[in-house]
C-alpha cells in the first residue's frame, strides 16, 4: 500500500465544497492560456472532474489512474475519455503524445515525484500543468508532511529537464505551468 496515495472515499472527491475550492474553470483556463490544445492527458484522473472540464472545451482527453474504482467513476462522468490503469511514473504513451499533461493533486501522492515529472515531460508536446495544495497546514487536504513546498516542486522540475517553471497562486491551491 502506498502511504501517500489517496485512500479515501470517492464521494469526498466530488463534494461541492471541494469542487468549489478547486476552481476548476479557472484552473482549466489557465492551463490552456496561450496555447491551442487538442489533446490532454489527465494524470491521476480520479473521478474525472478536470477531465470533464477539458473535454467540455473540445479537447480529446485521456486519463490514467492506478485506482480501478476511481476509473470506473470517471468513465461514468467522462464517457468519451480514454481511461487506463497506470501510474504517473510509467506513462504508457509515446513521446510528445499530448499537447497538455495535467497532474491535479497527484504529485504529492506519487512514489517518485521526479520520475513522474520526467515522464510527464516526455509525453507532453507543449505544457505540463500541476495543481497542488499550498504548503500550509490546514484542515482541508493532506497533512503538511505529504505536501510539497514550491521550492521542492521547482527543484524537481529543473532536475527533470523543464526549461521554464511558472507558479500561479489561486485562492486555495497552487498551479504550476512547466515548459518541456
Amino acid at each position: 500500500m502506498h502511504e501517500r496515495r489517496f485512500q479515501g472515499k470517492a464521494d469526498r472527491l466530488r463534494s461541492e465544497e471541494r469542487i468549489a475550492r478547486l476552481e476548476v474553470d479557472r484552473v482549466v483556463a489557465s492551463c490552456l492560456e496561450g496555447l491551442h490544445i487538442q489533446s490532454v492527458l489527465d494524470v491521476g484522473v480520479g473521478t474525472g472532474i478536470f477531465a470533464a472540464a477539458f473535454a467540455g472545451l473540445g479537447a480529446a482527453v485521456t486519463g490514467i489512474d492506478p485506482n480501478r474504482d476511481l476509473l470506473e467513476l470517471a468513465r461514468h462522468y467522462v464517457p468519451r475519455a480514454e481511461l487506463r490503469e497506470a501510474t504517473a511514473e510509467q506513462l504508457p504513451f509515446g513521446d510528445d503524445a499530448f499537447d497538455l499533461v495535467f497532474l491535479g493533486h497527484v504529485l504529492h501522492e506519487v512514489d517518485d515525484a521526479r520520475k513522474a515529472l520526467t515522464e510527464a515531460r516526455r509525453v507532453a508536446a507543449m505544457r505540463v500543468s500541476i495543481l497542488e495544495w499550498p504548503y500550509l497546514s490546514e484542515e482541508q487536504g493532506p497533512p503538511l508532511a505529504h505536501r510539497l513546498a514550491p521550492e521542492a516542486i521547482a527543484d524537481m522540475a529543473r532536475s527533470a529537464g523543464y526549461r521554464q517553471i511558472d507558479r500561479v497562486n489561486l485562492t486555495h491551491m497552487d498551479l504550476y505551468h512547466l515548459l518541456p
